[in-house]
C-alpha cells in the first residue's frame, strides 16, 4: 500500500487557524492607525492571525491613487516581522470591483471550517453596510469587530444595524455585543485614538513634508524609492 500523500505546510497552518481577522481596506498607504487598531483587536479577541486584504477598486470610495501592487508591498513591508500578521492579494487578483461577499466566500474555500472568520471593520463603514452587496448575507459568513477610536458617541447597537436586519439580531448588553440568528456576533471595541488618515499623508508627501511616525519607517522608505504621491496622475 502506497503511503498517503502529506498535507502541504500551507493546509497545516490553515488548519490550526482557529480565529481569522479579515481586515480590507484601500491602505492608500496603510499606517500606524491601521497597525496599532489590529493589533489591540487581535489581543482583545484572541485572534490567531489577521489578514490584511488591500482592495483592487473599491465600490464605496473613489479610485486609490497608488496600484494595487504598490499598496500590496506596502502592507508586506509594514507588517513584516509581525508572526499573526499576513498580506493577502485575493482582490488585487480578482477583476472588477471588490466586494466582500465575494472575498468572505473565497477565503473560505481557502480556510474550511472549523476556522471562524472574524471581519474587521470601522464604525463609520458599519454604518453604511446597507449598501454593500449582499449585506445581510455577511453576518452568516463571519464575525464582526467594529472598532471605533474616542472620543466617539455610543449609540445603541442595535441603531447601527440596517432596519431591516434588525429582526435577526438580539443584544446581549453584558458582553456589549449583537447577537445573530446564525450564532455569528458583531462587538463593539473601542481602541486606541491616533487621528492619522491616508489622505493627509499623501497630501504631506506632495508638499514635500514630513510622514515620519504616521507610518512604519519602511512604507516610508518604500513611497521615497517609488516616488508615491509626489505626482497627481493616478496610477492603475
Amino acid at each position: 500500500m502506497s503511503p498517503k500523500p502529506r498535507a502541504g505546510r500551507s493546509a497545516v497552518g490553515r488548519a490550526r487557524i482557529k480565529r481569522l481577522g479579515i481586515f480590507g481596506g484601500t491602505f492608500d498607504p496603510i499606517h500606524l492607525a491601521h497597525l496599532r487598531c489590529a493589533e489591540e483587536t487581535r489581543e482583545a479577541l484572541s485572534l490567531d492571525q489577521i489578514l490584511f486584504i488591500p482592495s483592487a477598486r473599491p465600490p464605496h470610495k473613489r479610485e486609490t491613487v497608488a496600484s494595487g501592487r504598490d499598496r500590496l508591498a506596502m502592507v508586506r513591508r509594514a507588517i513584516a516581522g509581525h508572526p499573526a500578521f499576513r498580506a493577502s492579494s485575493i482582490e488585487i487578483n480578482r477583476p472588477g470591483r471588490s466586494y466582500s461577499i465575494d472575498t468572505l466566500h473565497a477565503l473560505r474555500r481557502q480556510y474550511p471550517a472549523p476556522t471562524k472568520f472574524v471581519f474587521l471593520l470601522g464604525v463609520d463603514a458599519f454604518r453604511e453596510i446597507g449598501t454593500w452587496k449582499r449585506y445581510d448575507e455577511l453576518f452568516s459568513l463571519a464575525d464582526f469587530a467594529v472598532v471605533s477610536r474616542p472620543p466617539h458617541e455610543n449609540p445603541p447597537p442595535r441603531s447601527l444595524l440596517p432596519v431591516a436586519a434588525r429582526r435577526h439580531f438580539c443584544y446581549d448588553q453584558q458582553r456589549r455585543m449583537l447577537v445573530h440568528t446564525s450564532g455569528n456576533r458583531i462587538v463593539f471595541l473601542d481602541v486606541t485614538s491616533l487621528d492619522i488618515s491616508a489622505s493627509n499623508i499623501r497630501r504631506r508627501v506632495r508638499r514635500g513634508e514630513s510622514i515620519r511616525y504616521l507610518v512604519p519607517s519602511s512604507v516610508e522608505r518604500y513611497l521615497g524609492e517609488h516616488q508615491l504621491y509626489r505626482r497627481r496622475n493616478r496610477s492603475s
